[in-house]
């Protein structure tokens, strides 16, 4: 295979200048970084390839269908453990690496935004945003439910314990305040 000055491969070299060229195309270049976001795309695909390995490794059968319980449960535990991950006031030690802090968003919540360069901004954009998060977290939940079904269970029904009661909390700060108005 022919080489470039550098002893790249012609053809990586080639797909590398493509990439450069439709990155500097598709956003200014503090805006948006394809390049963080490719490798953030490329470490999901290899997290969900060691799940997938384990639950083969392990002969574990898919089920035929998705129990409605567990959705549920599974959908309320993602919700919650995503917002603490990304917006809790609690969990921001774990951001602030990757962050800065802007203002205080909402009860146990904050705003922040990513900083730095490549790889700590797109760390950081995956962190603040509980969209983001839900995808690795519905693998993790996803992966674990078909390895250790029962411990699985018993995290997402503790999470949904949690939505629930943050859900009364916050309703009934809106009942008392709407009283006092």
């Amino acid at each position: 295979m022919k080489k470039n000055v550098s002893g790249e491969s012609t053809l990586l070299w080639k797909a590398g200048e493509a990439f450069r060229r439709v990155n500097r195309a598709y956003s200014a270049p503090k805006e948006h970084q394809l390049a963080g976001h490719l490798g953030a795309l490329v470490a999901f695909a290899a997290y969900t390839g060691v799940w997938g390995t384990a639950v083969s490794v392990r002969r574990n059968e898919l089920p035929d269908r998705h129990q409605p319980l567990d959705l549920l449960l599974t959908a309320a535990a993602v919700f919650r453990l995503g917002r603490l991950l990304s917006k809790g006031s609690v969990t921001s030690p774990l951001r602030a690496p990757f962050t800065r802090y802007e203002s205080v968003a909402g009860p146990a919540e904050v705003n922040e935004s990513p900083r730095g360069g490549r790889f700590r901004s797109t760390v950081g954009e995956l962190a603040t945003c509980p969209f983001c998060l839900s995808v690795w977290l519905t693998t993790t939940f996803t992966g674990a439910q078909l390895l250790w079904p029962r411990a699985t269970r018993t995290v997402t029904g503790g999470l949904t314990a949690l939505a629930v009661a943050d859900t009364l909390q916050l309703g009934y700060d809106c009942l008392t305040q709407k009283n006092s108005d």
